[in-house]
Formats: C-alpha cells, sequence, structure tokens
C-alpha cells in the first residue's frame, strides 16, 4: 500500500467513525508496531510520515541503571533484546529509550490480523472518547429520542446514531413506552466503560421539567424570566418558582400561556403531570405562602434556627394544603428548601398559647416576678431576659403598669439572671463536652435546649437529639449511648 491509497484508508476511517485522522494515524503505529513486536519478540516503534504515508520502523531498548537487579512492571527481567545498561546507552537518560532505525519489515497473513485487530481496538476507544466529549459537554440538555427496546423496566434509545439508557427508576411511573416511541429525556450521566461509552438519561429529574419550560416559553431563554426553582412527583404533580426581571411583566401567566398552551405542553410531556407555576419571592415567609397554593395560609411562624415555619389554615384548607398522601406540602417543601409543619387554626393558636405560657413562666421564674408581670412583658414584645435588659428605661416607663422604680428592679434582675445563665451554660457546656463525640456546636445546641446535665442528654432518643441538632443517626447514637454509660446506666 501506498501512502496515496494509505491516506484514503486513514481519511475513510476517520469520516466513518467522526474522529480525528491523527488518532488514526496513531492507531495506525500502534497496530504496526504491536505486529512487528509479535513476529520480532523486539520492541518497536513505529512513525508513520504525515506527508507522504510512508512509516519508519525503529527499534528501541529501554536504558535502565547499570548493574540494576532490574524486572520490568510486566515481571520481565533483564533481557538485553529490551534492555540496554546507562553505561552503553551513548547519553541517553535511564527510563528513556535508546533507538535504532531498521527496516520496515513485510507483514504475513497473521501480522496483518493482529495490526488489524489493534487499529479496529484504538479507533473503537478513539471513537468512544470523542463520544464521552461531546455528550460531558451536553450534561444537562434535553434531546428526542427514538425508542429501540424496553428490557425488563429500561428503555435503551437511540440518540441519533448514539445508544443511550433510561433506567426504570428515571422512567415517569406507569409511563406506557413501546418501540419506536419519540420522546424527550435529559442527559443525566455520561460514563467511558470497556464496553464503550455509556449514556445515561432521566425523564423524572427536576432538571428536566425545567429545561422543557425554557423550550416553550421564550421569555426564559432570553432571560425575562427567570426560574428559581422546580420540585417534582413525577407524573403526578410540580412545582416550578419563576421571577420576572421586569416589573411590568406577569412571570405567572407568561409560562402559563394563552389557555394554558405552554405549560401544557410541558405537562404533556411529561405523562400529563399537573405543573403549578409559583411566584418566587425573596422573603422566604411570602416564597412559602406562595407555594402552598392552591391553599391559603392564614398565619406563619419562622424559626430560623431549626429552618422550620408552622403554618396555619383554617380548617376547610387544611386537606388541601396537605395534599393527596401529603403531596402538596412536600413539593412545597423541597421548592423552598424550608421543613413545613401545616396546621388548622385552632391548632395553631393552641400551640402559640402554649409557647406563650412556657415562655412567661420560664421569664417569671428568671425574674423572680408572678406570672401577671410576666405576661405584661410578653404582650409588649420583650420576651426574653436580653430583650429587657438591653431595652430603653424610658419605653419600659411607659408601660400602664410600670413605674421608674420598678423598671429598674426588673432591668436589674434581668441583668443578674444573665450572668447566672451564662455561668451556669458555661459550667453545663463543659459537662457535655466530657462526652465523647460531642462537640463545641453540639454542646451549645444541648444547653440553648434545656438540656444541661449527662442524665438529661441519656434519657434523648436519637430522634429527639436529631431535632436538637442536624447530626446523622449514626453519631448521634454514639453520643447518647456514651451519656448513657457515663450516668451508669449499664453498671
Amino acid at each position: 500500500m501506498d501512502g496515496k491509497e494509505l491516506f484514503l484508508m486513514i481519511e475513510a476511517i476517520s469520516n466513518e467513525k467522526n474522529i480525528s485522522k491523527e488518532d488514526v494515524i496513531e492507531s495506525l503505529e500502534e497496530a504496526l508496531a504491536v505486529a512487528t513486536k509479535k513476529r520480532n519478540n523486539i520492541d518497536v516503534r513505529v512513525e508513520v510520515n504525515r506527508h507522504s504515508g510512508e512509516f519508519d520502523t525503529y527499534r528501541r531498548w529501554l536504558v535502565i541503571e547499570d548493574d540494576a537487579d532490574f524486572v520490568d512492571d510486566d515481571g520481565t527481567e533483564f533481557s538485553s533484546d529490551l534492555h540496554v545498561y546507562e553505561k552503553d546507552a551513548n547519553g541517553v537518560l535511564v527510563g528513556d529509550y535508546l533507538e535504532e532505525s531498521i527496516e520496515p519489515v513485510e507483514f504475513g497473513r497473521i501480522a496483518a490480523q493482529i495490526a488489524k485487530q489493534v487499529i479496529i481496538q484504538k479507533v473503537r476507544e478513539a471513537e468512544r472518547t470523542v463520544i464521552v466529549d461531546n455528550f460531558s459537554e451536553r450534561l444537562g440538555e434535553v434531546v428526542m429520542v427514538t425508542v429501540k427496546r424496553v428490557d425488563r423496566g429500561n428503555v435503551y434509545v437511540d440518540m441519533g446514531g448514539i445508544d443511550g439508557m433510561i433506567s426504570k427508576f428515571d422512567l415517569i411511573p406507569n409511563e406506557s413506552i413501546r418501540k419506536n416511541d419519540r420522546l424527550r429525556a435529559f442527559i443525566k450521566e455520561v460514563k467511558s466503560t470497556p464496553r464503550g461509552a455509556q449514556i445515561f438519561l432521566s425523564r423524572t429529574a427536576n432538571e428536566m421539567m425545567i429545561e422543557l419550560f425554557a423550550m416553550e416559553v421564550p421569555e426564559i431563554s432570553e432571560g425575562v424570566i427567570e426560574i428559581k426553582g422546580g420540585a417534582r412527583d413525577p407524573g403526578l404533580r410540580a412545582k416550578l418558582a419563576v421571577k420576572a426581571k421586569d416589573r411590568r411583566l406577569d412571570p405567572i401567566g407568561t409560562c402559563i400561556g394563552m389557555r394554558g398552551s405552554r405549560v401544557q405542553a410541558v405537562s404533556n410531556e411529561l405523562n400529563g403531570e399537573r405543573v403549578d407555576i409559583i411566584l418566587w419571592d425573596e422573603d422566604p415567609a411570602q416564597f412559602v405562602i406562595n407555594a402552598m397554593a392552591p391553599a391559603e395560609v392564614s398565619s406563619i411562624v419562622v424559626d430560623e434556627e431549626k429552618g422550620s415555619m408552622d403554618i396555619a389554615v383554617a380548617e376547610d384548607q387544611l386537606a388541601l394544603a396537605i395534599g393527596r398522601g401529603g403531596q402538596n406540602i412536600k413539593l412545597a417543601s423541597r421548592l423552598t428548601g424550608w421543613k413545613l409543619n401545616v396546621m388548622s387554626r385552632s391548632d395553631a393558636d393552641d400551640l402559640q398559647a402554649k409557647e406563650i405560657q412556657k415562655t412567661s413562666e420560664k421569664l417569671a421564674e428568671n425574674l423572680g416576678v408572678d406570672a401577671e408581670v410576666a405576661g405584661v412583658l410578653i404582650d409588649e414584645g420583650y420576651s426574653s431576659l436580653d430583650e429587657i435588659a438591653e431595652a430603653d428605661s424610658e419605653v419600659l416607663t411607659q408601660i400602664e403598669e410600670f413605674d421608674s422604680e420598678m423598671v429598674d428592679e426588673l432591668q436589674e434582675r434581668a441583668q443578674d439572671a444573665q450572668l447566672v445563665k451564662a455561668l451556669n451554660d458555661a459550667e453545663a457546656t463543659e459537662v457535655l463536652l466530657s462526652i465523647d463525640g460531642t462537640s463545641e456546636v453540639l454542646a451549645a445546641a444541648l444547653v440553648e435546649a434545656g438540656i444541661n446535665a449527662i442524665e438529661d442528654l441519656a434519657e434523648l432518643s436519637i430522634v429527639e437529639l436529631q431535632e436538637i441538632q442536624d447530626i446523622s443517626s449514626e453519631d448521634a447514637s454514639t453520643v447518647i449511648m456514651a451519656a448513657r454509660e457515663n450516668a451508669g446506666w449499664f453498671e
């Protein structure tokens, strides 16, 4: 085969497999080298001339240290056919190769077959690399695919000459899919395996719904409307939070479209999944209220430390707020990132009354006053020692039941109680830190929750400890068992 014919073959392989000519040439060089090695039991390097198509063959020896007790990586001991000592290497450094040009050998049928197998293998590897690189850049895209077959619940698809797979766990539940169906899927992951490039797709990812809306609503792709998040119960219901950068634009109406055409197109693609469009708000409480739609929220209490919100709704709205199987509250929680507790207004009033009663009793105890005085302070917005101690005395004096002398006494007691509490907290923290697995952050959270002694910690359950501090079940178990052992439970 002359140089012209060789280049024609290289170009044909390059075009057919969609890989570069350089990768084909490198594969050819390695194939020729392998065939030469098999025939002559020597180490060679073959170099194809990129201009003429001729190839040169070089015999080579690995340079090793003088008098070294050498064993190669593959277990081959020193051989004068494969290795040379540094003293005989004409200045070539250890680890490099001493090369000598030799006449290219004529290949017989077996050698030609070996060369062919190596070329095929290398071309496949290059082809796999190209596929992985191309689709790695397309991660997160929604593509149209054709179903080739369905096997054991998994769907194998054609992506335009490239095979992909949708796992049964990434399919919308109860969705009917048959051979030759055309559908959209989200490129979830791309892997390179010995069997070839594997592309995994999904129809249940939140990102797929978001991408579908970006395709259906031009204002999103143009950046006029921003999608702030999404949550799905695949095939049943979903929520999408949107925000308009232009105040004159209605983001919800725009995403719904004329007579619901845009949201319906997305819903149809997701096997009839109902999508609620939610207005995003920078105020977390207002965002949660919006996310609870279609239920109407009567009141909401935010606990930033626990990352939770207590939501009160009217009795006739309770079932709607929770949703079938807890679907509505679950999606709203995922969308907003807050732990949401929904209850009726009467239950919320009872809970609030208990919290006020508890706060009142604690305040009365710390200040050494009766419940009536503590109740007045709470009604005026002073529910903690810090708020009372740091309040403007003139403002407190304006409370109808108080005079300046009483205010001075209250603030002095609050300051004394602060000091006592600080000392007690420090002592309790030191005691709790003696328990294996207890960090300073956990000890501080325990003290804040009123857990001041080892016995109190020992009586907690794993769930109760996790409600105080967000730690793993394993870590919570370790801390509790250490506290119980320290408290003498196992003696």
